[in-house]
């Protein structure tokens, strides 16, 4: 062993360090007497659980904070062991003197460090690292019983608003072994508004009701904590239920005791169903044969015809090009553009299956003009960045750190990163002989891709599943597609139909929509998996899905709260009111004002919403400030539907309104012109505005402004038919600026 009495110089703790590295550093008979500490089991989890391995200290890009780098959670033990032992010339770790070490002296805070004091000087957390380093800070050989899993007890509870939970980590070895991992276990509550959980695992649920859950992580390995919090009123009324929707949304309600709001009139659901699906205001034609039908069935029969209707698929292919990326970046772009486009709304059109439909995206080969899809590889060219756009927008699973370490909050390695990407390393390109344009095709070769880490050479593998060996002559990318389209993917179907539930109901069942994973639990597991199942029996019918979540009693439930149900922001207890997206509140200010927004290159009369590329962002005030997206992202929160100062002052004095509304063949000068009774003219707005009759107090306060004489601001009276005309556009702006116009509720 070696000992050394005085403090020794940089260069022989160094050598020190060499030797422990090297694994000849040995110890006394009574260190080796006393349990060791481990570098992997009890070192790096301490680094984790005070900080210092986050990516905004240690782990930071580029180097770490400060010189001193450490792995992303402790991911990588050997890396992180060899940049405290070898480097800052060895003064990291003083064999002879432990508590001398830099790596105690700042982590306690006695000399200066950025972040503060994360080990204090008496914890036990300092005592181990101190034995640690006392022992000969070694590192673990390869008989080290690795984690293997770990639990959290208890997994799941009925827990009391301002209840407490405590929470114990327990981790089990490779050996057999289980340890209380507690003190040394990270804990993040999915819901801060719900619970709070404190650093020692103590969970404190808050005043709302629902679910919430509590991830717990330790080494890699999470477990998750879940917990119903009900209100616990009485539900004593529930709407019938007209399918597995309603039955799963009111048995969750029921537990919770949270009443439900009551089924809506058929005003309001006619606005909200045709806003949902069509993506436009009813017709007053349609509004007016909806509110005189007397059947039972209007509903339904409602929904059909909507979902036949091009609007349906103008609608949907909006959504689906902006996440596909269908951007225009140059002139160039144009042609490849229109083509996507239109294959994305005709395929929606004709009720492609949706396995097909991705199928068709990711096999496509051949130039735009040939096979549209195609333009998804003009637009999506690194292979990087297709699998993670295909696995956040097909697989609900967010790859994107797993490229440059394991994922923190999932199973997913660098391994599994890579060999997902190798589905993609045979797409070859050449010119096509057109501008802006390459022939895509697949290049006959062993699909392989490289460990940016290890250097290894990954061969195709889909994630959590083994495949067969894929062939040269095989295009890997059309097996990837078979594995999607599997009844048996866990992901597939999952995220499809949480994509489409949040588009319904404003909020996914897993949130957000595009990151589902253990950690991240669905508010209602059993409508999750009762949707999936039915979209995968279906044969992955879009419309199907459709039809059985409109046609339930819990979309349909009036979005005005009652006195229990108005904390409720996850469990559907009412409809959740959204303001209108930007598309298609400009297509409802035209509707309103009788007017229409023309677009280069499309014929006159198109509609916002059918736009089929972010580049009229650039010709349209309107569209830029009430956030259309910009179709850089496949995530869907690109689109920006907060509200904001500059879209109220939009609303206030824009050109653009003000020329819409004083049009002279608009709404206004039109019914201006009307020889029929005031009183019906008025009726007439509200119908289109709101699809329902105005109120008593409405009308009366519409009509008392209409005949209000105008003066000039010399004091002359202005004619009555000019008056008239100006107090209608006054009106016409009074509807068009309310809440009930600018949201869907």
């Amino acid at each position: 062993m070696f000992t050394h009495r005085t403090r020794s110089p940089w260069r022989w703790t160094r050598l020190l360090g060499l030797l422990a590295v090297a694994g000849l550093l040995t110890v006394s008979p009574a260190q080796a007497a006393e349990r060791p500490v481990s570098f992997t089991n009890d070192v790096v989890p301490i680094f984790t659980k005070v900080g210092c391995n986050l990516g905004s200290c240690h782990a930071k890009a580029n180097g770490g904070r400060n010189g001193f780098e450490l792995s992303l959670l402790g991911f990588e033990p050997r890396e992180d062991y060899e940049h405290i032992i070898l480097e800052a010339r060895g003064r990291r770790v003083m064999f002879e003197n432990p508590d001398k070490s830099l790596l105690l002296l700042k982590g306690s805070g006695q000399i200066s460090h950025g972040g503060g004091t994360r080990i204090p000087l008496n914890s036990e957390n300092y005592a181990t690292i101190r034995d640690w380093i006392r022992q000969g800070a070694r590192m673990d050989g390869p008989q080290l019983a690795h984690l293997v899993d770990l639990e959290v007890t208890p997994t799941h509870g009925t827990l009391a608003r301002r209840a407490t939970q405590q929470l114990q980590a327990i981790a089990r070895y490779s050996d057999g072994t289980r340890r209380d991992v507690t003190k040394l276990a990270l804990f993040e509550s999915n819901d801060a508004a719900m619970a709070e959980v404190s650093s020692g695992g103590l969970v404190k649920i808050l005043e709302l009701p629902g679910r919430v859950a509590v991830m717990v992580r330790f080494q890699g390995r999470v477990a998750v904590f879940n917990a119903a919090v009900p209100l616990g009123a009485a539900v004593t009324t529930l709407p019938p239920a007209r399918n597995f929707v309603d039955e799963a949304v009111f048995s969750n309600l029921k537990e919770l005791g949270i009443p439900p709001a009551p089924v809506c009139d058929d005003a309001t659901f006619l606005r909200r169903v045709t806003l949902d699906i069509a993506g436009r205001l009813p017709t007053l034609a349609e509004t007016d044969a909806f509110l005189a039908d007397t059947s039972s069935d209007k509903r339904d029969r409602w929904i059909d015809n909507l979902l036949q209707s091009p609007d349906y698929a103008d609608f949907f292919a909006n959504k689906w090009a902006a996440v596909l990326k269908n951007r225009r970046d140059t002139a160039g772009d144009l042609d490849s553009n229109f083509a996507f486009y239109a294959w994305i709304r005709d395929s929606l059109l004709a009720n492609k299956p949706y396995d097909q439909f991705v199928r068709e995206l990711l096999g496509a080969t051949g130039t735009v003009e040939d096979n549209p899809p195609v333009a998804w590889y003009k637009r999506v060219k690194d292979p990087k960045t297709q699998i993670e756009d295909i696995a956040q927008l097909f697989l609900g699973v967010r790859m994107q750190c797993a490229q440059c370490h394991h994922h923190p909050f999932e199973r997913w390695s660098q391994d599994d990163y890579y060999a997902f990407a190798a589905f993609f390393s045979q797409v070859g390109r050449k010119p096509s002989g057109k501008q802006n344009e390459d022939l895509i095709f697949h290049k006959r070769g062993l699909a392989t891709a490289t460990n940016i880490k290890t250097q290894a050479a990954l061969t195709p593998a889909a994630l959590g599943d083994p495949m067969a060996p894929i062939t040269p002559g095989e295009d890997p990318r059309l097996k990837l597609a078979d594995w999607m389209g599997s009844p048996k993917n866990p992901f597939f179907a999952k995220a499809l139909v949480n994509r489409y539930w949040k588009h319904f109901f404003q909020r996914g069942l897993i949130e957000p929509e595009d990151d589902i994973r253990d950690s991240n639990p669905p508010s209602n597991p059993e409508l999750l998996a009762a949707l999936e199942k039915q979209f995968i029996t279906s044969g992955f019918d879009l419309k199907a899905l459709v039809r059985v979540i409109t046609r339930s009693n819990a979309y349909q439930l009036s979005s005005v709260p009652n006195a229990e149900n108005l904390g409720d922001h996850q469990n559907y207890s009412r409809y959740y009111p959204r303001r209108l997206q930007a598309e298609m509140l400009l297509d409802a200010i035209d509707h309103l004002a009788g007017t229409r927004t023309d677009f280069a290159n499309l014929p006159p009369g198109t509609r916002a919403i059918a736009l089929p590329d972010n580049s009229y962002n650039r010709s349209s005030t309107f569209l830029r400030v009430f956030g259309r997206p910009e179709a850089q992202s496949v995530c869907e929160c690109e689109r920006v539907q907060t509200s904001s100062l500059a879209q109220s002052l939009h609303l206030l004095n824009a050109g653009d309104l003000r020329a819409k509304l004083a049009h002279p063949t608009g709404r206004a000068a039109q019914l201006a012109k009307d020889t029929r009774p005031l009183d019906a003219r008025v009726r007439e707005l509200y119908r289109i505005a709101f699809a329902r009759e105005p109120r008593p107090d409405e009308l009366k306060t519409a009509l008392a402004y209409l005949t209000e004489p105008l003066t000039t601001a010399t004091g002359q009276k202005i004619p009555e038919p000019q008056a008239l005309r100006e107090n209608l556009q006054d009106l016409l702006w009074a509807l068009m600026t309310t809440k009930e116009f600018l949201f869907n509720h």
